[in-house]
């Protein structure tokens, strides 16, 4: 089992080690303080911007802090940090009641990186942790930059005009973050460039998907309008939360285009380094998603859809140990 993680280019890790990250602190990554160090997001303990990172992706983005656990030693807490950035600003839209001040928070993260690449970055732990993830990997600007850009547009409520804005949107973002992780782990692959693009857009798609009871809950519905319109669906259907077949075959649509990414990106997976599987992960958790989406016949607001599954970790272990993505 060691050699077959080796063979990934990965630090073999053992299952019991990553579900004690998930159920506990274990001492193997929280600083003195825990929870409280996270809370005073401008004071972490000296050197402790990684653990502030973990913790902000151990409550925000789960997925990823249990994807980041797999990276290899070297790169992981590189990962915390792209990762804890990414949430930074997603959950800026959530956070703000009027655009000029998401605006205003997007300026700062654009700074930011801006002071980073001068190597005078700003005071806060996870501009910190990005300015030591990006002189230890030589991480290209513009995919920062890229990533602002698309999360300002977004900040705007409106739906998708078309399941091509959507993937605009996933590409630009998700993808984009991929491409760092490739970066970060010293993978210049075209191939590995394809399979990214597409994993990204499945992401985004999927990320779209969980994310709409919650909106509806708040009177806002993001799924692509063409998708809807094609099966007359309204928006006000999802907002009562209609169940009827034409309202599960918006989902069936959308979700089918997140299984089509999944399916182009392994058609490279003969081509791509093994050492750029690891950035690769989180196609476990998409899978997850979808197969729990199908035995629900896409009702987007079951309850089982919004619980976390506990068997993640051993899911994401089983395939570091199958070498595939």
């Amino acid at each position: 089992m060691a050699a077959a993680t080796a063979a990934c280019g990965m630090r073999p890790v053992s299952s019991p080690r990553l579900l004690r990250a998930v159920g506990a602190r274990g001492g193997l990554l929280w600083p003195r303080g825990g929870r409280a160090a996270a809370a005073g997001w401008s004071r972490p303990e000296p050197g402790g911007e990684a653990q502030y990172c973990a913790e902000l992706l151990r409550k925000r983005d789960y997925e990823g802090f249990l994807c980041s656990l797999l990276l290899p030693a070297e790169s992981r807490s590189s990962a915390f940090a792209l990762r804890a950035f990414n949430v930074e600003l997603a959950q800026i839209k959530d956070s703000i009641t009027q655009k000029t001040t998401g605006l205003m928070r997007m300026q700062f993260w654009r700074k930011a990186v801006e002071d980073i690449y001068c190597d005078n970055p700003p005071h806060q732990p996870v501009a910190v942790a990005l300015w030591r993830a990006v002189k230890r990997h030589s991480l290209s600007k513009m995919w920062f930059i890229k990533i602002i850009d698309e999360r300002e547009k977004n900040l705007d409520d409106r739906a998708y005009r078309n399941i091509q804005e959507l993937e605009t949107y996933a590409e630009n973002t998700q993808s984009a973050l991929l491409y760092l992780t490739l970066e970060m782990l010293g993978v210049r692959d075209v191939h590995a460039d394809h399979a990214a693009s597409h994993i990204g857009k499945a992401q985004g798609i999927v990320t779209c998907l969980r994310a709409t009871p919650y909106h509806c809950t708040r009177r806002k519905v993001f799924l692509p309008m063409d998708i809807c319109m094609l099966h007359g669906v309204s928006q006000e259907d999802f907002i009562r939360c209609k169940q009827e077949k034409n309202v599960r075959d918006v989902i069936y649509d959308i979700a089918s285009q997140a299984h089509i990414h999944l399916e182009h990106a392994r058609s490279f997976s003969k081509k791509v380094p093994a050492k750029a599987y690891p950035a690769f992960y989180y196609t476990v958790a998409l899978d997850d998603y979808l197969y729990n989406m199908r035995k629900v016949d896409f009702n987007i607001f079951h309850p089982s859809l919004q619980k976390r599954n506990t068997l993640l970790p051993l899911y994401l272990y089983i395939r570091t140990w199958k070498k595939t993505y």
